[in-house]
């Protein structure tokens, strides 16, 4: 099947799944990938009764909620994107701009080991993105033990970062509090990278949504940056 048609059927699907289960789908689904990584970028998804809670300031009982909702819909997803692709996710990770009305989903291929070592993507500023990232995450919690980043098109950029996690972090997750240090962190660290005023610099051009999440049991976390394309 053609990438293109792969990328409609794909996007057609997760916006009907969305509208089945949260009663509103996006207006709009983005599909891209490579052998490695596919990610999924959505516009104005946002449910009327999510826009009253967030009005409340109750943004913690929307989050609790997607999160719950989207334990059904992962194993969907990574079955339907194999039917399609061939691709064996093994990690998936999601997060919202909700007040963007955004969202990603990310996925990472098994028939790799790792995607660094089938995806020569150079890039400009990578080397100093990469500084960037670490000294954000030093602020969060601390510096990664190693980070890759992949320019999936223009529009997509995806930073996996390794060995993140500290000793009260582990404890919490071993304690049955990860769901409580999901919502902590994405607080933190989505509040220190939507202040970074460097990637604009970095990267040469606007980043317009910046996303984040963590797989505790890997140690490991995926940051999605959706760019301006340059002409």
């Amino acid at each position: 099947m053609e990438n293109k048609q792969v990328q409609m059927e794909l996007a057609s699907y997760i916006g009907r799944s969305l509208r089945e289960n949260f009663g509103k789908g996006p207006e709009s689904v983005f599909v891209s990938y490579n052998q490695s990584i596919l990610t999924v970028y959505l516009r104005n998804f946002l449910t009327p009764s999510e826009n009253v809670l967030l009005a409340q300031d109750q943004e913690a009982i929307v989050q609790k909620t997607r999160d719950m909702l989207m334990q059904t819909l992962i194993p969907e997803f990574k079955a339907y994107i194999k039917i399609l692709t061939g691709m064996e996710i093994k990690e998936f990770y999601y997060d919202w701009g909700l007040h963007n009305k955004s969202g990603v989903f990310v996925g990472i291929n098994t028939s790799s080991t790792e995607p660094g070592e089938t995806i020569n993507d150079l890039f400009v500023g990578k080397e100093l993105l990469h500084e960037e990232i670490k000294r954000i995450s030093l602020q969060a919690q601390r510096e990664p033990e190693e980070v890759e980043s992949f320019l999936l098109n223009q529009r997509t950029l995806v930073i996996i970062r390794k060995g993140i996690l500290v000793s009260i972090e582990r404890e919490l997750i071993r304690l049955g509090s990860s769901e409580t240090l999901r919502l902590a962190k994405r607080n933190l660290e989505k509040r220190l990278l939507h202040n970074s005023n460097h990637f604009e610099t970095i990267l040469k051009t606007k980043v317009n949504d910046i996303f984040v999440d963590w797989d505790f049991n890997l140690d490991k976390s995926a940051i999605v940056l959706i760019l301006t394309p340059t002409a």
